[in-house]
C-alpha cells in the first residue's frame, strides 16, 4: 500500500501548493487524481514518487516510511516507482539515443549487464520499433518519445506507476495504446497506479476510482471519489 499522509509541499514554504493532503493506494489499485491545471496535483505526484521532499507529512511505502527523496532515497524504495511525465521532451535527455534513454534506470541503479537487450525487449512491449532505438529525441515524434519514456518507467518492474498527465499531448489512438500497455503491465505484475489528469472521462474509464482534488484533505483520506463505470471502454483498456 502507498500512503500519503497529511502532506504539505511546494516550492516556497510560505505558499505551499499542496496543503494537508491524505491519499492512499491499495495494492494493485488504480486511482485517478482529477483537478485543474496548477492546483498542485503534479507536485503531489512527485512527492508520492519520492522525487520531491514535502514540507510536512509522511509517505509510507508498503508499511515503511520513506527514508529519503530523489537520490537520497534508498534504492529499494526509489525503484519501487515508475514515473511518466506529461511532456516527454522535458523529461528526456536530448543527447541520448532512445535505447540508452530506456536503459538509463538500469545503469543508474548499478545494473548495466544486459541493459541493451532489456531495453529492446521493453521497447517492444510499448510498441516502439527497433528501428527507432538508435535515434535521439529530436528525431522521433512526441508519441514515439512518450513510448520510450513509458518503457523507461517500466524497465525496473516497479510496484507503483505514477502517470502525470501521460497522455495529455497525445492523439486518441496513441493514448489508447499507452493506456493499454500500462493495464497489461498491471495485470501481469499487480502494480498499483496513480494517474493524474484533468480528463474525467479518461480517468473514470481507466481507474478503479477517481479522486477530486478539490475535496481532498487529511480528513477525507482520498474517499471523496466518483466510481468508474462497471463497463469500461475498450479504447482505454
Amino acid at each position: 500500500m502507498l500512503e500519503l499522509l497529511s502532506l504539505t509541499a511546494g516550492y516556497d514554504r510560505r505558499a505551499p501548493v499542496v496543503r494537508d493532503i491524505t491519499l492512499t493506494l491499495a495494492p494493485g489499485e488504480a486511482v485517478g487524481l482529477l483537478g485543474p491545471s496548477g492546483c498542485g496535483k503534479s507536485t503531489l505526484a512527485r512527492v508520492a514518487a519520492l522525487l520531491h521532499r514535502p514540507d510536512s507529512g509522511r509517505v509510507v511505502i508498503d508499511g515503511e516510511p520513506a527514508r529519503g527523496y530523489r537520490h537520497r532515497a534508498p534504492r529499494a524504495q526509489r525503484t519501487a516507482f515508475g514515473v511518466v511525465f506529461q511532456q516527454p521532451r522535458q523529461s528526456a535527455d536530448p543527447r541520448l539515443r532512445l535505447a540508452d534513454l530506456i536503459a538509463e534506470p538500469l545503469r543508474a541503479t548499478g545494473r548495466p549487464e544486459g541493459a541493451a537487450d532489456k531495453a529492446a525487449e521493453t521497447a517492444d512491449t510499448v510498441g516502439l520499433g527497433s528501428d527507432l532505438l538508435g535515434r535521439r529525441p529530436h528525431e522521433v515524434s512526441d508519441g514515439q518519445l512518450q513510448r520510450a519514456c513509458l518503457a523507461r518507467a517500466l524497465i525496473l518492474r516497479p510496484r507503483y506507476l505514477v502517470c502525470d498527465e501521460m497522455t495529455a499531448m497525445l492523439d486518441a489512438s496513441t493514448t489508447a495504446a499507452l493506456v493499454g500497455v500500462v493495464e497489461e503491465y498491471r495485470r501481469e505484475t499487480g502494480a498499483a497506479l496513480l494517474a493524474v489528469g484533468h480528463d474525467r472521462v479518461l480517468l473514470d474509464r481507466w481507474c478503479d476510482r477517481t479522486v477530486e482534488w478539490s475535496e481532498l484533505g487529511s480528513r477525507h483520506d482520498g474517499l471523496a471519489t466518483s466510481k468508474s463505470p462497471a463497463g469500461r471502454s475498450p479504447s482505454v483498456r
